[in-house]
Parts: structure tokens; C-alpha cells; sequence
């Protein structure tokens, strides 16, 4: 299958492009691939994050390997449930996941429930081991989401004017790119982080700030797709964009506080 898009606002395309390939006789979809490459950039990136935190290799690997298949597994739950009327009559059609449908919010939920199990059991810092983490989810965001262009999905509402807008060709459509929009914003959230490190005050503030950026961002382009899944009247993405935000904000500046009067008492 393939899908023909253009960039008309700034001229670009119109491109064929594929949605998977074959190798060796096998059908291989290039969102597998995106996300496999993303995962694998992360962790290597996050390797230089955790020697200077004394977080061993083997300890992050672990980590990976608790993490990958559950999150994908919660990205699924997630998903579902806010799909339900999708598969209320098949239920078999809940476990058919290469047939598409999941949602990076489970995936990031999953990805922290068993990172916080892990630390529980290991006796690790959680805080710091989130610290290091928010530097991979976003990698893997950054480059996941460019799964959504080659399938020509998660996109936002019908508009002729914006300057990047993205015409599906072969549907007969021009959209907002949402996902664009988001691995943009994911890559400016990243450079803060990276930036910020020096700055940092308290062991998991790294982490609160990946949630605060990510859900500001998040929250408005999710008000752009037309993909949302619902909770009632409200897009639950973008309700729990909110909440991320406002929650991640809120402790970044109390723990910030806190720590200042710690320092300034010890003088």
C-alpha cells in the first residue's frame, strides 16, 4: 500500500510513499520500523544520561526490556478502552494489534508502571531513573510519530491556507499535519531539557518538566486531530494533556522551592 502526500504551502511533493516493504518474503510496515529505529536511538542516547548518574548499562537494559512490551501492551489497553464501541461485539479484535490502534499516553503510562516496579524491586531511585527516561520517551516520540506520515494518519481538520498543510493525495484531502506539529515540538521540548540539565535542583525534575512541555504542546495540537479518542464530551488526550501539565508545573515549582530554602537554611 502506498500513499501519495504533498506540501503544497512549501512546496514539497507530491511523494509515493510506501507504508511497508518486503524482506526476504516478509511484509515489514515502516512504522515498525520508525518505532524499532526510535527505541534504539533512545537507548543509546540515554546510556550517556545514566553513566554520569551511576546508572550501569545493564541496569538500563533491564529497564528496556521490562518497559518496551509494556508499554505496548498498555498503549493497546488504552486504546481499547477508549475505542470500546469498536469492540464491544469482537472481542477477539482486541488482541489483533498489528491491525492497527494504539495510543502513546498508555505507552509512556506502561513504560513508567514498570519502571517504578523495577526501582521498587532493585532499590533504585525512580526520580532518577524518570530523569534519564524522559530523555529516551522523547527520542522515541520524536521518531515514532513520523509512523503516523507514512501511514497518512493522526492528522488534524481540513485547511487550504496553513502554511504546512499536508494533501493526502490519494484520499482527496489537505489536512493539518498534526503529527508534524508534534515531533516538532517534541524535538524543542528535548533541546530545553538538554539545556536545563545544568540547572536541574532535585532528582526527578527533568522528568516534571518532560511532562510539563509535552502536555502544553500536546494539549493544543490534540484539539487539531480528528482522530481523538473520546470521554464524552471531552478528548481524554487532551484532558490528560492538562493534567500533565498542570501537575508537572505545580511540582517543579514547589520542589524548587523547597530546595532553595534547604540551601539557604544549610548557609
Amino acid at each position: 500500500m502506498t500513499n501519495t502526500i504533498a506540501f503544497p504551502g512549501i512546496g514539497i511533493g507530491p511523494m509515493t510513499i510506501p507504508t511497508e516493504f518486503t524482506f526476504f518474503g516478509v511484509s515489514i510496515h515502516w512504522y515498525g520500523v520508525l518505532i524499532a529505529l526510535g527505541v534504539v536511538l533512545a537507548y543509546f542516547f540515554c546510556k550517556r544520561k545514566a553513566k554520569p548518574r551511576g546508572i550501569s548499562d545493564d541496569t538500563l537494559l533491564d529497564i528496556l526490556i521490562w518497559g518496551l512490551p509494556t508499554s505496548i501492551i498498555f498503549a493497546r489497553i488504552y486504546y481499547v478502552i477508549f475505542s470500546w464501541q469498536d469492540y464491544a461485539n469482537d472481542f477477539w479484535g482486541v488482541f489483533r494489534i498489528w491491525e492497527g490502534g494504539s495510543a502513546i499516553y498508555g505507552a509512556v503510562i506502561g513504560a513508567c508502571l514498570s519502571t517504578l516496579f523495577y526501582c521498587r524491586v532493585k532499590k533504585l531511585s525512580f526520580p532518577v531513573i524518570a530523569d534519564i527516561g524522559s530523555f529516551g520517551l522523547l527520542i522515541g516520540q520524536i521518531i515514532g510519530r513520523w509512523g503516523n506520515f507514512v501511514n497518512a494518519e493522526a492528522y488534524g481538520g481540513h485547511t487550504q491556507t496553513a502554511l504546512f498543510r499536508m494533501e493526502i493525495v490519494n484520499r482527496g484531502i489537505t489536512v493539518h499535519p498534526t503529527f508534524l506539529y508534534e515531533s516538532a515540538w517534541n524535538i524543542l521540548v528535548f533541546i530545553l531539557i538538554n539545556v536545563f540539565e545544568k540547572y536541574q535542583k532535585f532528582k526527578g525534575e527533568i522528568f516534571l518538566w518532560y511532562l510539563t512541555g509535552y502536555g502544553l504542546g500536546r494539549f493544543f495540537i490534540e484539539g487539531m486531530r480528528e482522530d481523538s479518542l473520546w470521554l464524552g464530551t471531552f478528548r481524554i488526550s487532551q484532558v490528560l494533556a492538562a493534567i500533565c501539565f498542570v501537575v508537572g508545573l505545580t511540582l517543579v515549582v514547589y520542589f524548587r522551592r523547597k530546595n532553595g530554602k534547604e540551601i539557604k537554611e544549610a548557609l
